[in-house]
């Protein structure tokens, strides 16, 4: 598993096939580590680790890098990069590392900058910090590998001007493309119109050199800036996990909205046209190859958070070397990846809702996919369900007083407008998992509304609605929940999920998430299923124990092995469960000592099949926190 979704396709296919259905109900734990990493605060590691030779590498949520015997799960070694707590943004997250290998050819480079031993930091790990930095250790002993940027370590904030902590934070694996390591970053959502840029950076992976930066904002340049010079502040960025083709020579990045999510009158035409889009870099010279739009002049924070998957998909004149990219509006795109053009039955533009607090912005039209979609049907008055009467009737009232127009509905500021999907529905990070051999997509995803609110900046600076770093505190409520969107008239306020306040249950009746199979080759849908149960949801926060098939909100990915499982944690019940690939059901589950939001990993070491999960529970999703990496494995006399 050297790749953060296995291979650098993105696949997360293993091609283990010692547990199958019919054995995989004898899987224990071989072993556990608890990383010590614990956090009260915005926890949510969402981490999975990396499987070379004998050895598992994985980070933490305060980027303390680990490497691990595969067998034992002993520790061989740690690097604590030492990042404070005040760099964590909205989630203390560290999605997974990068593997690098020095090629031979560029071992001259390497020795000129450590002391000429050719030998120290030839396997290289690359890791993204909190703060900003981007750090390369020696992968056999984790000590930093000093030639690579200054003693080991490059800052990316270099020409953004001014950063407060926790604005600008690598919380996703950076690709490497013909020996480029590429980075994108967090920037902290909801505070500011003109927060840091979302600049993208490209270093020479052995040394650190920055070869060049391209900015959404000014998207025919990638010359790096030098001297006092920034790069346009609030441009689009990179928060999610990139993917690189390097026969190609490009890197396809799931670029993000300019800041200010829910207003988008500022914006320049730049960003209109690069903003929450799919964007092929060339890795040569950092511009542009092809890039297509998701959503125009997004103002439901529908940036695409899932990393995309290369594949090779069947058309009617052959394969083609292609790219899937699922939404969090639920859509699914397949592209020629060279060249951009749509496959799998493409996407049109088709009318949707105007009005609203911007109607000169509003788009007339909006892409949907031919190929597939994971959205549901619009939601109505009789979706509204609670745990009484009450509730109902409280969620039928809301209901009546919002703005709803169906999907797109635009931001209102006279009345609560409904978005659904919300910004955590369809696909996010945990993005999908492919199965080459039966051409086979799983995707596992949300089905959940939001109610929104646009409040007047007099109103929100008398609730005292101010960017983080002018607070005392910091409540660490949902994302949106009371963001003041500095600069522009309006601040907002997001209930995610749409939830009653006293009770704490959606207003939408269930099922929250699902998880579906996808034929390849058409975009059919094989089946699809409510993923999670009732075990620990509750009115009150109170765990029911229900082992009833809800569908609970979910997030996290899955991954799919040769032997027919899919194993995926994923959902709000604390659970690792295997599911069949052909049925659907689920023949193995394992309850874990924290919330399992992060994507499982498979490997092979000393000829015995592993699974393996990260738990640390994740503060959104309110599951428990914990610190802890699990090993699953059939016993040793199976």
């Amino acid at each position: 598993w050297v790749a953060y979704g296995r291979d650098s396709a993105a696949t997360r296919y293993s091609p283990l096939d010692q547990v199958t259905p019919d054995n995989v109900g004898d899987l224990e734990v071989a072993w556990q580590y608890r990383t010590g990493d614990l956090l009260d605060h915005r926890w949510g590691a969402e981490t999975t680790p990396l499987k070379v030779g004998d050895d598992v590498f994985l980070c933490t949520s305060r980027n303390i890098l680990i490497s691990l015997d595969a067998d034992s799960g002993e520790e061989n070694w740690r690097y604590d990069p030492q990042v404070s707590e005040d760099a964590i943004p909205y989630t203390a997250a560290c999605r997974g590392v990068t593997y690098y290998e020095v090629p031979d050819d560029r071992v001259d480079d390497m020795a000129s900058g450590d002391d000429g031993d050719s030998q120290s930091c030839r396997a290289r790990i690359i890791s993204g910090t909190l703060d900003g930095r981007m750090l390369e250790v020696d992968a056999a002993t984790g000590e930093p590998c000093t030639g690579f940027g200054n003693n080991g370590q490059v800052d990316i904030k270099q020409n953004m001007g001014e950063t407060p902590e926790g604005y600008v934070s690598i919380n996703s694996a950076p690709v490497v493309v013909r020996d480029v390591v590429v980075t994108g970053h967090q920037v902290l959502d909801g505070q500011r119109r003109y927060p840091p840029s979302g600049v993208i950076k490209g270093f020479d992976a052995v040394t650190g050199e920055l070869e060049w930066a391209w900015d959404a904002g000014r998207p025919e340049q990638s010359e790096p800036l030098s001297g006092d010079d920034t790069y346009v502040r609030g441009s689009p960025n990179m928060w999610t996990t990139a993917t690189g083709d390097s026969q190609l020579g490009l890197v396809y990045l799931p670029m993000a909205n300019s800041a200010a999510d829910y207003w988008s009158s500022s914006r320049t035409s730049a960003e209109n046209e690069w903003a929450s889009s799919m964007v092929a870099l060339n890795v040569e010279t950092g511009l542009p190859e092809w890039h297509f739009q998701t959503a125009h002049k997004d103002v439901w924070d529908y940036d695409p958070g899932s990393q995309p998957t290369l594949i090779d998909f069947p058309t009617d004149d052959g394969e083609v070397p292609a790219l899937v990219m699922p939404t969090k509006q639920g859509e699914i795109y397949v592209f020629n990846r060279e060249t951009g053009e749509l496959l799998g039955g493409g996407a049109e533009e088709r009318p949707v809702p105007q009005g609203g607090a911007e109607p000169e912005e509003r788009s007339k039209t909006q892409p949907f996919s031919n190929y597939a979609t994971l959205r549901q049907p619009d939601i109505n008055e009789k979706d509204m369900w609670g745990m009484s009467p009450f509730d109902q009737l409280f969620c039928r009232i809301q209901y009546q007083q919002a703005s709803w127009k169906g999907m797109y509905t635009p931001p209102t500021a006279d009345q609560p407008w409904i978005q659904y999907t919300g910004y955590n529905g369809g696909s996010d990070w945990g993005s999908v998992s492919i199965d080459p051999r039966r051409g086979v997509m799983i995707a596992n995803y949300n089905d959940m509304p939001n109610y929104n609110e646009l409040v007047p900046r007099e109103e929100a600076d008398a609730k005292g609605w101010k960017p983080r770093e002018e607070l005392d505190s910091d409540s660490g409520g949902a994302e949106g929940a009371g963001d003041p969107q500095a600069n522009t008239p309006y601040a907002i306020n997001v209930n995610a999920g749409w939830r009653v306040p006293y009770t704490g249950m959606l207003c939408k009746q269930p099922p929250y998430g699902h998880i579906r199979a996808i034929e390849l080759a058409s975009g059919d849908t094989l089946w699809d299923r409510p993923l999670g149960t009732a075990r620990a949801n509750g009115p009150w926060g109170i765990r029911s124990g229900l082992p009833i098939d809800i569908g609970t909100p979910n997030n996290g990915g899955s991954v799919v092995t040769a032997g027919g499982l899919i194993f995926i944690a994923a959902a709000t019940d604390d659970l690792i469960r295997a599911i069949d690939i052909e049925s659907g059901e689920t023949v193995w589950q394992a309850p874990l000592p924290a919330g399992g939001q992060a994507n499982p990993m498979v490997y092979e070491a000393n000829g015995r099949q592993y699974l393996v999960i990260v738990a640390t529970g994740h503060h959104f999703m309110e599951t428990p926190s914990g610190d802890y990496v699990i090993a699953y494995a059939l016993p040793d006399d199976a």
